[in-house]
């Protein structure tokens, strides 16, 4: 417990929140990690996947100690039940290093957004860890996958001979936010990581849809295939019609194994996720782009995210995997 001129400062609900779905969060990521590490034969990724998994533990640790001494359930999570580590690999080792490079992303993001939103001196000191210690596992795995070759850099343009204004003529007006002008480089660079992370989450779910032996977790799977692949035609498709060479999934190849090394709940939970983290990048795109077409696309695929989002939830409570979040206290029932 903190305390302030002896008196305790409570955690807000900013702050329990931040600390337990980071908790949860860091659980499952610590699985895949440790797949990764009991198969992984390149010695210049191992250890960028050794350093997040050992991160993770001890971040973990430091959130325990946290809900001990608040009194607070420390959240079930995933824990080594849902990891087979006798399970053969399921991915390649590049594809190892690219979960990591794509889960920097997201995390990075992540970090940063819950840091302005805590206030007490250890939960803010746990988090501005959390994000250095991203940022820097982030950067290795950017500058290793340079080196290997399987980065793929977004779109060049050529540059413009002076900064210019926009004008607000009507025609030009019409123009600009309507369907035939050429993209700009905002709305390129967008399109291009929007086709990158359905890249690697059509990987990801290629490799989970192999292994599963759960026929409603198998159908929702094959939904998500579907919708990653759809994006990623679409967006190419804009893409193209800049004059730009379109952008597809460097080889991250999936193994022919058929055993699975994670829980069917671990599986369900890892794509919900990825939902989350879509529907913000996707909503992050939007506002940006000012063309009618390519906006109206990012709103369509939105609202399909959200229903397949939706439908993964459902699932995930009707098995009973679904963790309830902390809430407040019920005081209608207390007044009955």
């Amino acid at each position: 417990m903190v305390y302030l001129e002896k008196q305790p400062i409570r955690l807000t609900t900013a702050e329990i929140s931040a600390l337990w779905t980071t908790y949860i969060e860091s659980s499952a990521m610590r699985c895949f990690y440790l797949h990764f590490i009991a198969h992984i034969q390149d010695q210049e990724i191992r250890p960028i996947i050794e350093e997040a998994e050992e991160f993770t533990n001890m971040i973990m640790n430091e959130m325990e100690n946290i809900f001990r001494e608040e009194e607070f359930p420390i959240p079930i999570g995933f824990t080594n039940k849902d990891i087979d580590l006798t399970a053969p690999a399921l991915y390649s080792d590049l594809f190892a290093l690219s979960f990591v490079y794509r889960g920097g992303q997201m995390i990075i993001k992540y970090y940063a957004t819950i840091l302005s939103k805590v206030a007490r001196q250890d939960v803010y000191e746990l988090i501005e860890k959390c994000l250095i210690q991203k940022t820097s596992t982030y950067k290795k795995s950017l500058n290793l996958m340079l080196s290997k070759g399987i980065y793929d850099r977004p779109p060049h343009i050529n540059p413009q001979k002076q900064a210019e204004l926009m004008k607000s003529e009507p025609t030009l007006m019409n123009i600009w936010f309507g369907d035939s002008r050429p993209l700009n480089a905002l709305e390129i660079s967008e399109l291009f990581f929007s086709i990158e992370r359905n890249c690697i989450g059509l990987v990801l779910i290629i490799g989970l849809l192999q292994v599963s032996n759960d026929k409603e977790v198998k159908k929702y799977l094959i939904k998500g295939k579907k919708l990653c692949q759809k994006q990623i035609e679409v967006f190419n498709g804009f893409i193209k019609e800049n004059d730009q060479f379109p952008t597809y999934p460097v080889t991250l190849e999936v193994t022919d194994s058929s055993t699975s090394p994670f829980s069917e709940k671990l599986i369900l939970f890892i794509i919900t996720s990825s939902n989350q983290i879509g529907l913000k990048s996707l909503s992050d795109a939007l506002s940006v782009s000012m063309r009618h077409d390519l906006a109206l696309k990012y709103t369509l695929f939105i609202g399909d995210i959200m229903k397949f989002g939706g439908e993964g939830l459902k699932l995930m409570i009707q098995r009973g995997w679904m963790e309830q979040p902390p809430e407040s206290i019920d005081r209608k029932k207390l007044y009955e």
